[in-house]
């Protein structure tokens, strides 16, 4: 740990570009989670990830795990479940359940939602800049995805499946509705096979820093969203 930075609220972030390559991308540490500091964290490409024994740390990988809305593709077999489920999709009907969820399951693996993300990123979300997208089975909280809106970029935190499919269902509403409103990048954080099924891909961190500048160049949308797509295609 004494190889990085540590920040206290006032502390700038230090450039993505200097963080550590084993392990890969982490670069500072702090004591305290604001919701400010985290806003500042992801418009330089950094993001929080840390467990409840660990101090708070920042992160900026390379390469970085990204997808573009319009390159959102998913298998035949996969449009035939949701042809036959006909989940309902809902924006930020349920953050607090939805992030709770995922706290839930990732605890099975050693959580790193603490009790202090929660309260962070619900902060966030009472502000306007963290959304949650739910899918509902029956009236039913079934899946779902949480993360940081900021210009035309949404950056994915979680998301949690209680049934086959849910969570994918989630992200695919989310890849369709971003398109619509003109956006132009999802940051995924770390690869996974599972996004990659969906068409996420990784890029060299300096792309990723370049075009996430691009997505936050242009205004924000409204503070609440609404889901619009009816039905998923």
């Amino acid at each position: 740990m004494s190889q990085l930075l540590w920040l206290d609220s006032t502390t700038p972030f230090p450039d993505p570009k200097t963080a550590l390559t084993d392990p890969n991308g982490l670069l500072a540490a702090s004591y305290d989670l604001e919701p400010d500091k985290i806003l500042e964290a992801y418009q330089s490409g950094i993001f929080p990830w840390y467990s409840d024994d660990q101090p708070v740390l920042w992160w900026s990988p390379n390469p970085r795990c990204i997808i573009y809305p319009k390159d959102l593709h998913f298998s035949k077999s996969l449009k035939k479940h949701i042809r036959k489920k006909q989940p309902t999709v809902t924006f930020d009907k349920a953050f607090r359940q939805v992030i709770q969820h995922c706290a839930r399951l990732d605890s099975e693996e050693g959580t790193w939602i603490t009790e202090e993300m929660e309260a962070a990123y619900t902060q966030l979300h009472h502000s306007g800049h963290a959304h949650s997208v739910e899918v509902w089975q029956d009236k039913i909280l079934v899946g779902g995805l949480y993360g940081i809106a900021m210009g035309r970029c949404f950056f994915g935190e979680s998301m949690f499946s209680l049934e086959t499919n849910a969570s994918k269902v989630a992200f695919i509403a989310l890849c369709q509705q971003l398109h619509t409103w003109g956006y132009q990048l999802i940051d995924c954080q770390v690869d996974n096979p599972h996004l990659r099924s969906l068409g996420a891909i990784t890029v060299e961190r300096d792309l990723f820093l370049n075009q996430l500048k691009e997505a936050l160049s242009f205004p924000p949308l409204n503070d609440k969203w609404n889901f619009d797509l009816k039905p998923l295609k």
